[in-house]
């Protein structure tokens, strides 16, 4: 059974921050690093890396990223868009790859600088000028394919989500995240060590937050952000006992036209309701993190106990591999549960388990 036996991110910052001018390559070669020397793993030994990435340039990142980071030539790098999922599901890629005897040492993860995004522009096959766009398609069919405040709005409103338990929700996120110490998990880069966004969300923060749609507010939403977080996958022979098992994952497709309950089947395909040390589900929007939550069947106080996506901020293809360095170093043992929705009616879960008195 493959194993995860280091994880590590980069701070996350809202765009235009302090991560404004760095490449993807200056945000997740030091992530890679540090996740080879926290497990002892000479970089010769890497077979293979996979990276999620939504926003980029193309051109394959994560060839990028191994060749910055000092790989060897040998690494080809593997670049996946699953959007919002992306850096969970590379994750079960690797473990696939391990679990089949394929590879015996892989790095997966995600890396997204929201920042330096390029602008997005459609051609017109009339020979008329380019139109600008900003976000791509998800479906063939407009009437199916919702912006994503909206989506979030009738999520709401079809399963009687409040805006004041949205915002009760998020207040919560941000006081969790301001009481954390997550130094062990976070490579300092460019100055950075702390996520950038908690804050205290007082009753008049929360009042005056503008609304993007009925009771989706600017506070009950994730911010863009730029991040990296990456995984270190091994074999049994190399992990030797140490890290996170991962017992199982899923990634399934639900209604296109209503993402946010996607997680709730991948969730339920390999989780039977046994007890959980800590679940990490994404908050891209409150009122999904709580459909999620009620829907599956989850203890909320086992969720994001040290704070989630609405207090960190969402760099799309880092999202989900955050969620699983959160899982490694939260979990001091027993079984643990990542989920996250994606854009299109995408759901991804995994589940792990730490042995007692493993590293």
């Amino acid at each position: 059974m493959a194993r995860l036996i280091a994880a590590r991110r980069t701070a996350v910052v809202p765009r235009g921050g302090a991560f404004a001018r760095l490449s993807i390559e200056d945000l997740a070669a030091p992530v890679l690093q540090a996740c080879l020397t926290d497990a002892g793993i000479e970089p010769a030994r890497v077979d293979e890396l996979i990276l999620s990435n939504a926003l980029g340039l193309g051109g394959n990142p994560a060839r990028r990223v191994a060749l910055a980071a000092g790989l060897p030539e040998t690494v080809a790098g593997l670049t996946t868009d699953r959007q919002c999922a992306g850096g969970l599901d590379a994750i079960l890629l690797a473990k696939a790859l391990v679990d089949s005897g394929a590879a015996e040492v892989v790095l997966a993860g995600g890396v997204e600088s929201y920042s330096r995004r390029p602008l997005r522009l459609r051609t017109d096959p009339d020979g008329g000028p380019p139109v600008p766009y900003e976000q791509a398609p998800f479906t063939p069919w407009p009437d199916r394919d919702p912006d994503m405040a909206e989506a979030a709005e009738t999520l709401a409103e079809r399963l009687g989500i409040a805006r004041e338990r949205q915002e009760a929700w998020a207040a919560q996120s941000h006081a969790k995240a301001l009481a954390a110490d997550l130094a062990a998990e976070i490579v300092p880069v460019n100055g950075v060590s702390r996520d950038a966004f908690p804050r205290v969300l007082s009753p008049k923060l929360l009042a005056r937050a503008p609304v993007l749609a009925g009771r989706i507010t600017s506070a009950t939403a994730a911010v863009a952000a730029d991040a990296a977080a990456l995984c270190l996958v091994v074999s049994d022979r190399i992990a030797r006992g140490r890290g996170l098992s991962l017992l199982s994952g899923a990634t399934l497709g639900g209604a296109p036209d209503e993402p946010g309950l996607a997680p709730v089947v991948a969730i339920r395909r390999m989780w039977q309701g046994e007890p959980l040390a800590q679940a990490e589900i994404m908050e891209a929007y409150a009122v999904q993190a709580l459909a999620v939550i009620d829907r599956a069947g989850l203890d909320p106080a086992q969720v994001n106990p040290e704070g989630g996506g609405l207090a960190r901020g969402h760099p799309i293809g880092a999202s989900g591999a955050i969620l699983a360095v959160r899982l490694f170093h939260g979990m001091q043992g027993g079984r643990g549960l990542a989920a996250i929705a994606a854009a299109g009616g995408i759901g991804t879960a995994l589940l792990v388990e730490r042995s007692s008195g493993a590293g």
